[in-house]
């Protein structure tokens, strides 16, 4: 049986020997069977290097990320978390938020005062007011802040940095700017301004060479809060467009 099969063999290979070249098989131009090959135009699904779309749950360009996982989270797991106002497992506040006074006031524009020595009540500039809540942390010497204006007409205007300040003096008095905030912005009929100011403060208005910030401790708001008020100011209404006091 061996020999037999070894011979069959051979006289195989000795046809394909006696077979002239030009006629012998061109393997250039096989087509491999489908789904296999070198060439294939296409990978079989769910295979190959250059997937438009990774499988399910996969891949390294995932438009999201699997629920509970990803880098970019809009917001931390329950419990975990940079900016927790808690820290986790413990009733210890995140001691940036931990505020030891809070004051939430309204300013409008009936309020506005314009001169020191005989103070005249201005008007302001009406429709327009504005809210202010604010934290204070007196042991850091921070004031955290949201501002929110509506009715706002004309440009900012003011010879200190901002046009948004907190001033020392009493109700229906004027006195220097001690905080200077970033302006409320926005292009709706709603402009904010959120935010947190640690001193050492400045408010970018010198009076006799020196800038009115200077030495300014938040912690003098909490010892004598009615002594102070939050104001804005317009090319309008340049006294101020709105006013409140800080409540006693």
């Amino acid at each position: 049986m061996k020999a037999s099969t070894t011979l069959s063999a051979l006289a195989v290979l000795g046809l394909t020997l006696a077979t002239p070249l030009g006629k012998r098989q061109d393997f250039s131009t096989i087509k491999y069977p489908a789904g296999t090959g070198e060439n294939l135009h296409e990978y079989p699904p769910g295979t190959g290097e250059n997937l438009h779309e990774y499988p399910p749950g996969t891949g390294e360009n995932l438009h999201e990320y699997p629920p509970g996982t990803g880098e970019n989270l809009h917001e931390y797991p329950p419990g975990t978390g940079e900016n927790l106002p808690f820290y986790p497992g413990t009733s210890t506040p995140n001691p940036v938020f931990a505020f030891t006074s809070t004051y939430h006031i309204l300013a409008t524009p009936d309020q506005v005062v314009n001169g020191t020595t005989n103070p005249v009540f201005t008007g302001g500039l009406p429709g327009a007011q504005a809210t202010y809540d604010f934290g204070i942390n007196s042991n850091l010497d921070l004031i955290c802040y949201s501002i929110k204006l509506t009715g706002f007409r004309g440009q900012y205007q003011s010879p200190a940095k901002t046009a948004t300040h907190v001033h020392e003096a009493a109700r229906g008095r004027n006195g220097p700017p001690r905080l200077a905030f970033p302006n409320p912005m926005g292009d709706g009929p709603e402009r904010l301004s959120v935010g947190c100011l640690q001193g050492p403060f400045t408010t970018g208005l010198l009076v006799q060479g020196q800038d009115t910030g200077t030495g300014f401790k938040v912690a003098q708001i909490e010892a004598n809060p009615s002594g102070f008020f939050a104001d804005l100011h317009s090319s309008l209404a340049v006294p101020g467009a709105v006013r409140g006091q800080f409540p006693g």
